[in-house]
């Protein structure tokens, strides 16, 4: 390496309107002036370690100390209780008595220790109808939170205060404002809640007690920049931690690692600012491989350290480059040495970096990596914890990123604010690609209800008074987190509409990083500043309206920063955007969103729920809006996030009956990690699998043969025919750090009906409906009943049963056998569903609710009555209770075997909208709890969510199917059932299979479609004292595309003028 001028740039242009204010004294004017966003604070840098010594592998850094841990707390309306921070405030003082003080943990919210209620809005501002400030102007009513802490110096800091060396303070993340004293001298101010904060403060600081005391106030002029759609929480809810700085330090550490993947070779380009740099004699730049080994040394000397910068610049030869796919990290290490004639241990400073050599860059209107075009497969993620709020701990973390590795998501955006430090550390490690967000969201400034825009009142827009601290904000996040490679893109913050001053932050972006792109998709709603933004972005953007744009000489690499509203039971047609990829414009798109945001609550009786807005009676708020995660809120997997594996997976298997055809849509990885698992199901059963080593290159196709089984074999044993599935699972050949060896990550299936002769049905559906009867049985004809009574003789066991069909209550009233009754009420005609969060957001209660009593309330038309040798008979026909009075017919033809043929036929109607599903509801005692299918699963699926779900055999529980959204609404249902088992403990109860062609859908739930739709939390559901086995003929697909108007799309509708069919063999177990 040599030391040369750099290329990285400083930003000096622009950086010159971001003014940081010094003051000895506080003013609460501050508080309301958009142009002071901080004062006395230290510029932003890089989040470097740094050592006084030569460190281990993974060593902490000793240099800082933290103050995390119990404070003391006061919360106050600054208005009632008149509280100034200009006059001295008596909390700040070192012997003040803060014995009146609550506790509070730090990191954490003062909603979250019960100090202030937590409140919930997405787009209106939390004052709303309260009171009505213009911006910067805040509240009236502000609280402000007093916290004091008392600490001892550590040994380092110590060390630091005793050699007259720099000793700062940083606030990790403290929202909204905040004013600092340390041992009652006033520190600073600083807003931004989601970058550092860091003081100074070795003129303040004491060898041994101190007091550090901070006013947190709740809302400040920087309010109106964080309106995201998020908790309004508030406090300290990142770190607090004092660092000592060497004699000489490196403040901020910049190195572009770049590659060049022709030659496969690297550079590095380095710029250290170092302070008191004439401390430093010579030093050693040293680049690191992952197993430890130097690759490339340079040493340098204090001439080549000029205005207090190092530059150095070289190439290094080849290298692994960094991807998700491979995230081959290496570290970059800077040490600092004394002058040549210290006799003891020259070293001042060790600084250290974790860096990847990458490319990411738009090349021929492309974003691409390492020359490869890229699609992102991601999400967008709150930090969040259900009892933290956004006091997320690195145990979440971990959780989180290991979860996305494990669902094929390789892409995650920041929304909308920069987040912890360890976060990107962890994608750097594990490979995932972010957006990095600055904190900056406006929603509420220019969009009134109805979505109606007033750009007039907007900001940040183009007033000037607002740009210093929006360039502060984009800074402050770019000099941070500059040096992880995970970082592709930095976006400009949030539905902010757009501006001059969004122009601005652009620019300096760009004086920052020459390389990334930027990215805003608030340009969108002003093209006038389409400059503003080197992506076109777009938020909810319906497939064919992406499709215009990518099929017209798109300008710009297309993402969706926004889509898939993933709000309660959702994620549905997720198909139509991923099809979008064969576009070379369309490079992804991130799903809305990662987690549920809903706290914990407890109760009066002690029970816990989550909660979400108005349920800490806050008001306004926008109720369960927040709900909208692939997880949920407690870090539990929803069935969402089976579609999204599936989806997601860069490589696609297609079996059929001798082979399969391989694509591996990996840019640089072949599969040679990946173990191939053929498998032949029967009938849903495992009856043969072999694994197999498919070695494909990235970004090609290949052939392979597996030596499945000749199907017939086991069609020649079944008597006929049989439903044959070829399968092949790609699996993880070793263990990785967020999976074991054999984890699944994607699957392909080939279904047939193979019959005896060897002959293949292209459909894939074999007959599995019920046998002829052939046992004894007695028919009663009664008066009230018609009657058919097992003699214990037959098939059906040697057991008894009894299936009586009622002349009057319209249907089946007893099915028996054994003394154990199936019936409590005759299956109802089910002609609705409980109302997905997507359906309200469209108004489909409204659209269609006719069909919500329609066949709740139907009434029996006409019935008739059937006996013959071979058993009963009875056909209902209902008219349902819709305008058009529909007629729809039940029938059931039970045999002497105690089967039970039952059908449901709906004849289609005129004039209607379409129906959210048809068949039937019944209600069955409580302890047939547990369901056994085959069909599609293991998870839940829909009409339009089903391509993540894998044809076979699984168990489940009624509980266990119910789905814990947000608010109650439909769940647990199941797609192309063939079969399934309802079951009490002991193996009683019955089996439903397909009695001609067509599958059907079923669930088995602990509540019925009526409780499921009148709950609005999971605590308001009944205690279970019966299931409800829903056998539907089909049901309408989910949606997703948003959750407050987009229909379902015309596919996964269901005509109201086509004929339904539920055709199923019931037999007693």
């Amino acid at each position: 390496m040599s030391t040369t001028e750099s290329t990285t740039k400083s930003g000096t242009e622009l950086q010159q309107h971001i003014v940081i204010g010094k003051a000895a004294e506080a003013s609460a004017d501050w508080l309301t002036d958009p142009q002071v966003f901080a004062v006395n604070r230290m510029p932003a840098h890089s989040d470097h370690r740094f050592f006084d010594h030569a460190p281990l592998p993974n060593e902490s850094m000793t240099l800082k100390q933290s103050l995390d841990g119990e404070w003391h707390v006061n919360v106050i309306d600054a208005a009632t209780e008149r509280f100034d921070v200009a006059d001295s405030p008596a909390f700040a003082a070192v012997d003040f008595n803060d014995e009146a003080f609550g506790a509070i943990a730090v990191p954490g919210h003062l909603e979250t220790a019960g100090y202030l209620p937590p409140k919930y809005v997405n787009i209106q501002y939390p004052w709303d109808g309260h009171e009505n400030p213009t911006a910067p102007a805040v509240p009236e009513h502000n609280h402000v939170a007093l916290y004091r802490r008392e600490f001892m110096t550590g040994p380092e800091t110590a060390a630091a205060i005793r050699g007259h060396r720099t000793v700062t303070l940083t606030f990790q993340g403290a929202q909204t404002a905040i004013y600092v004293w340390l041992n009652g001298t006033f520190v600073g101010y600083a807003e931004d809640s989601f970058t550092p904060s860091e003081f100074d403060v070795s003129d303040m600081i004491r060898e041994g007690r101190n007091v550090l005391a901070v006013a947190c106030y709740e809302y400040a002029s920087a309010s109106w920049l964080e309106d995201q759609d998020y908790w309004r929480l508030h406090g300290l809810f990142r770190s607090v931690e004092l660092t000592a700085w060497p004699e000489a330090h490196v403040m901020d550490l910049r190195a572009v690692a770049d590659y060049d993947h022709t030659t496969g070779t690297g550079s590095i380009d380095v710029a250290a600012r170092i302070a008191n740099a004439a401390a430093v004699g010579d030093g050693l730049a040293e680049i690191f491989d992952g197993n430890g080994t130097v690759i490339r040394r340079q040493e340098f000397t204090a001439a080549d350290i000029i205005d207090g910068t190092l530059h150095i610049r070289d190439g290094v030869g080849k290298v692994a480059p960094w991807s998700a796919e491979d995230p081959r990290l290496y570290t970059l290490s800077l040490t600092l040495n004394g002058p040549l004639n210290d006799t003891v241990d020259d070293i001042i400073e060790v600084s250290r970096t974790r860096i990847g050599f990458r490319r990411f860059a738009i090349e021929d209107g492309l974003m691409k990596l390492n020359g490869k075009r890229i699609v992102f497969k991601g999400v967008d993620r709150h930090e969040f914890d259900a009892r933290r709020g956004r006091a997320v701990t690195e145990e979440d973390m971990l959780w989180d990123v290991r979860f996305l590795k494990r669902h094929n998501l390789n892409a995650v955006r920041t929304s909308h604010y920069p987040n912890q430090s360890r976060w990107y550390e962890l994608c750097d490690e594990y490979g995932i690609y972010l957006i990095d967000e600055t904190n900056i969201e406006t929603h509420g400034t220019w969009s009134a209800p109805g979505d109606q825009v007033t750009p007039e009142t907007n900001v940040p827009g183009s007033k000037p008074e607002w740009e210093g601290a929006c360039l502060d904000r984009v800074n402050s996040m770019i000099r941070r987190d500059f040096n992880h490679p995970s970082v592709v893109i930095w976006s400009l913050g949030n539905e902010s509409y757009a501006g001059e001053v969004f122009q601005a932050m652009h620019d300096l972006v760009h004086e920052l990083d020459g390389v990334r792109p930027v990215h805003y998709e608030g340009v969108y709603w002003n093209r006038e500043f389409d400059a503003a933004s080197d992506i076109e972005s777009r938020m909810y953007a319906k497939p064919a309206e992406i499709e215009e744009y990518l099929a017209n000489d798109p300008k710009k690499p297309y993402i969706s920063c926004e889509y898939m509203h993933a709000m309660g039971n959702s994620v549905g047609g997720m198909q139509l955007y991923t099809d979008l990829e064969r576009y070379p414009h369309y490079q992804g798109g991130f799903i809305w969103d990662y987690i549920d945001q809903a706290l914990w609550q407890r109760l009066g009786d002690g029970t816990e729920r989550l909660t979400y807005g108005g349920d800490w009676d806050d008001r306004p708020h926008d109720y369960e809006f927040s709900g909208d995660g692939i997880v949920f809120a407690d870090r539990t997997v929803s069935p969402k996030a089976q579609e999204v594996r599936q989806l997601y997976a860069n490589v696609k298997i297609v079996p059929d009956d001798s082979g399969v055809t391989i694509t591996n849509g990996n840019l640089f990885i072949d599969t040679s990690d990946s173990v191939f698992t053929a498998r032949l199901l029967v009938d849903g059963v495992e009856r043969w699998s072999a694994d197999y080593d498919f070695v494909v290159p990235a970004g090609e196709t290949r052939r392979f043969d597996v030596a499945f089984p000749d199907a017939a074999e086991y069609a020649n044993a079944a008597g006929g025919s049989v439903e044959v599935t070829y399968e092949v699972d790609q699996r993880l050949r070793h263990a990785t750090p967020w999976a074991d060896a054999g984890y699944e990550l994607t699957f392909g299936q080939h279904t047939a009906a193979v019959a005896s002769d060897g002959t293949t049905g292209g459909d894939g559906i074999a007959d599995a409906g019920a046998t002829k009867a052939g046992g004894k049985a007695v028919v009663v004809d009664g008066r009230w009943n018609l009657g058919i009574h097992g003699t214990g003789t037959g098939a059906a066991g040697g057991a008894d049963f009894e299936v009586l069909l009622s002349r009057t209550q319209g249907g089946m009233v007893s099915l028996r056998r054994g003394g154990r009754e199936m019936v409590i009420r005759r299956p109802d005609i089910v002609t609705f569903r409980p109302l997905t969060d997507n359906d309200r957001g469209n108004g489909s209660g409204f659209d269609r609710a006719q069909w919500f009593g329609a066949g709740r309330y139907a009434r029996v038309a006409d019935t008739r009555f059937e006996t013959s040798e071979h058993g009963i008979a009875a056909e209902y026909a209902y008219e349902l209770a819709e305008p058009n009075r529909t007629r729809v017919t039940v029938r059931y033809e039970a045999d002497a075997n105690g089967r039970v043929h039952l059908t449901a036929s709906y004849p289609g109607g005129v004039d209607a909208p379409t129906l959210p599903a048809f068949g039937l509801e019944w209600m069955l005692p409580a302890q047939y709890t547990n369901l056994r299918f085959y069909g599609l699963g293991p998870d839940e699926t829909y009409l339009d969510r089903k391509i993540g779900g894998k044809l076979g055999v699984y168990e489940t529980t009624a509980p266990d199917s119910a789905a814990p959204y947000l608010v109650p609404q439909e769940t647990g249902n199941h797609e192309d059932v063939r079969w399934l088992e309802v079951t009490d403990e002991y193996g009683h109860g019955m089996k439903v299979s397909r009695s001609g062609s067509d599958t059907f859908c079923a669930s088995l739930l602990p509540y019925s479609t009526l409780m499921l739709e009148e709950a609005r939390h999971q605590d308001e559901l009944p205690a279970p004292r019966h299931t409800f086995l829903r056998l539907l003929a089909a049901q309408m697909g989910v949606g997703g595309d948003d959750s407050w108007g987009a229909p379902v799309h015309d596919r996964f509708q269901l005509d109201a003028a086509k004929p339904l069919t539920l055709d199923v063999a019931i037999e007693l177990l």
